[in-house]
């Protein structure tokens, strides 16, 4: 296993998932690809948000993440996305020859089960590498 890309975004299961992605890269020697992404929405003045200019919550979730694995000695790249999370971990995968991808999960509100919302079932739909989804 050569690379694994972890969706990140400091909530408790995206914690436990940098974690299990930190112990898989230390027993394989992999290189872990931190990606954040701020989905693509509106702006409060009515126009999109830039692209070039991802919220800063993703910036500081990337570098929490970075501190972490840094303590642990573990090589990494850190990715900073604006697009539908799932759609932009898969294609980041894709794009970096990933072996695995790691994502965290919750339990799904309702409302988030209706409308297909879970970005980690997403990612399990869609990924061409295996899937880690970590509870």
């Amino acid at each position: 296993m050569n690379t694994i890309v972890l969706g990140y975004d400091d909530s408790d299961p995206a914690k436990r998932a940098l974690e299990r992605a930190a112990e898989l890269s230390t027993a394989f020697g992999s290189k872990v690809i931190v990606t954040s992404v701020a989905p693509m929405l509106v702006g409060r003045a009515g126009g999109p948000v830039d692209p070039a200019d991802p919220p800063h919550e993703h910036r500081r979730e990337l570098m929490r993440a970075a501190s972490f694995l840094a303590e642990r000695s573990i090589e990494a790249d850190y990715d900073l996305g604006l697009a539908d999370p799932a759609s932009h971990i898969v294609e980041l995968a894709e794009q970096r020859g990933a072996d695995l991808i790691v994502v965290g999960t919750h339990e799904p509100s309702f409302l988030e089960r209706l409308l297909g919302l879970s970005v980690s079932r997403k990612v399990e739909r869609k990924a061409h590498c295996d899937v880690l989804i970590v509870h």
